[in-house]
Order: structure tokens, then C-alpha cells, then sequence
């Protein structure tokens, strides 16, 4: 008679209080999501902003930045931003000095982020992928300004968000094209021509180089249709 095993294992000891930690963390979590669900709920039509946390003050990125973010601002664009330093300060920065909201999304980090003095809402975060949900869910549009790891990372998480249908179609702006080429030519001669991606792919995203063009490009993608998402967009949107 052939005898089996039971594989069920009844936590014990060191498990038992992993196991505890891991059910406070997800009650963390919970925390996270229902602060930012509360805090951002009226903050729509708004502009989420990515770029390096490395940018300098005097930097011509740091400026564009600004500018950029006080153009959406005074044409009623609360801005959100990861509350750290660099294109981030600068992005809330320009928001603050607009008429509308500038709202930082910070994180908890060993090095690099502290929270710049130009927030009119800021929400602090422990988990990247609580603080993620918060930049895609209530943006009208992606600005992306040159940067690093992060920067790639979010830029790829709203563009594979949008290929996938998870989330409705928004303008996603890469600024300061000469910078953002050589990865757009490996797009098209590399994920094209490989097939890993589609060539109507490329067009989820748009170049501009002047602030003026940003903000044109985003009202123009509004043009026929409203900055709220429709009630079908709303279900897509209540998946994230």
C-alpha cells in the first residue's frame, strides 16, 4: 500500500512570527491605500511628474521642470510628484507656486529622499507598489523627465499599464528628446524588430522639448473627450 504525505505544515516557532509580521505589514498596507484613497480623492484633473532625484538646483532639467509644473498648475492641474529632491522639488515647487495643488507622494528610503518644503499635501509611503498605485490612479497625464532607475521604472509601469488595457489611455510625455532617443531608437530597431512589442506601441508616448508643448500636448489629447475618466474607465481603474 502506497503511502503519502501530508505536505500541510503547521507553522511553528520562528514561522509563527513571520507569520505575525507579515500580517501586520499587510494591515500596513491597508493603511497606505486608504490614506492615499482618502487624501487624493478630490485632487483630479491632476499631472504626475518622474525625474531624477539627482538633478541639481541649477540644472536646465530642474528649471524645465518647474516651469512645466507651474504651467499645468495655473491651468488647473494639481501636480504629483515622489516629494524628494531634485526634478521632484522642482515639479512641486512650480506647482506650489501655481494655483493649484502640489501634492508629494514620498517614500522611506536608506539614502537620497527627503521630503522638499513645497508640499501642499504629503503622503509618506513604505511600499513602492502602494505609492505606485497613487501616481497612476487619479493622473490625467505622465510627465518624464530625465532620470535614472526609478524614472524607467515608473515610465515602463504606466506604458506596460496602458499596452495591458489596465488603465485608460493618458499622454505619457518624455521631455528633452535628445536625452530619451537613443532608448526611442532601441524601441523601434530592437523591441520592434524582435517582436516583443507592437510599432503602435511607440505611439503611447509623445516627445516635447518646451514647456508650452506639454501642456498643449495634454489638452489637445482632452480636446474630445473629459479629463474624468468614463464610468467603463472607472471599472478599469478600480482593478489597480
Amino acid at each position: 500500500m502506497a503511502m503519502t504525505r501530508d505536505r500541510r505544515r503547521t507553522p511553528r516557532g520562528g514561522n509563527e512570527r513571520q507569520l505575525t509580521r507579515e500580517s501586520w505589514r499587510v494591515f500596513q498596507i491597508m493603511a497606505e491605500f486608504v490614506e492615499g484613497f482618502e487624501q487624493l480623492a478630490q485632487i483630479s484633473p491632476s499631472v504626475s511628474f518622474f525625474g531624477s532625484a539627482r538633478t541639481p538646483r541649477d540644472h536646465h532639467h530642474y528649471a524645465l521642470a518647474e516651469e512645466i509644473a507651474r504651467l499645468l498648475s495655473d491651468s488647473g492641474f494639481s501636480v504629483v510628484s515622489g516629494g524628494g529632491p531634485g526634478i521632484m522639488e522642482a515639479a512641486n515647487k512650480g506647482a506650489f507656486e501655481g494655483k493649484s495643488t502640489s501634492i508629494g507622494l514620498n517614500i522611506q528610503l536608506p539614502m537620497e529622499q527627503a521630503g522638499n518644503p513645497y508640499q501642499d499635501i504629503a503622503l509618506n509611503f513604505r511600499h513602492f507598489f502602494a505609492r505606485k498605485v497613487m501616481f497612476v490612479k487619479h493622473a490625467s497625464a505622465y510627465v518624464v523627465l530625465p532620470g535614472g532607475f526609478g524614472t524607467l521604472d515608473e515610465m515602463a509601469e504606466i506604458l506596460t499599464l496602458v499596452q495591458t488595457g489596465k488603465t485608460r489611455k493618458i499622454p505619457i510625455i518624455l521631455v528633452d528628446g535628445a536625452f530619451w532617443q537613443g532608448l526611442l531608437d532601441w524601441f523601434r530597431d530592437t523591441l520592434c524588430t524582435a517582436g516583443t512589442i507592437s510599432p503602435e506601441d511607440l505611439d503611447l508616448v509623445q516627445v516635447c522639448n518646451q514647456p508650452k508643448e506639454v501642456v498643449d500636448a495634454i489638452f489637445a489629447h482632452y480636446e474630445t473627450r473629459r479629463f474624468e475618466p468614463s464610468p467603463a474607465e472607472q471599472e478599469i481603474l478600480l482593478e489597480l
